[in-house]
């Protein structure tokens, strides 16, 4: 895990967890695998969660309701759009950001006067190496 300012330990271990996942974990699942580090409730990793996803070092997928790490650090800057390849066999979860895709989204948020907040895309399907 690379060296993160002003983490608490608490996010420390949440971010060190995911970091070391084979694929996306629910909190619940974090909440296990952190028990033997004094994590009792959910509430703690539901808290660690949130400073980590405002820092733009963890991703929540919606639709799986579990969080991955962030492995674009620059995802988290204004005006990206990251999106999430998500494959439905092996679990494995693909960061990309394309620049034409954030233009068009943009493009049409303002022509149409909506202001987004976040954007997220999830692309659910199948990968390279459980389509062979």
């Amino acid at each position: 895990m690379n060296a993160q300012p002003d983490l608490t330990r608490n996010q420390s271990l949440v971010l060190d967890t995911l970091s070391h996942a084979d694929g996306p974990l629910s909190a619940y699942t974090i909440l296990d695998r952190l028990r033997d580090d004094g994590f009792r409730a959910p509430l703690q990793v539901y808290r660690a969660l949130d400073k980590l996803t405002e820092l733009g070092l963890v991703h929540r997928l919606e639709s799986l309701n579990a969080f991955v790490a962030c492995i674009q650090p620059h995802s988290h800057e204004a005006g990206t759009v990251v999106a999430f390849a998500i494959c439905e066999t092996c679990g494995q979860v693909d960061e990309f950001s394309d620049e034409q895709v954030a233009e068009r989204l943009s493009g049409w948020a303002a022509g149409h006067g909506f202001h987004p907040h976040k954007t997220t895309i999830e692309i659910r399907g199948t990968c390279a190496t459980c389509s062979h």
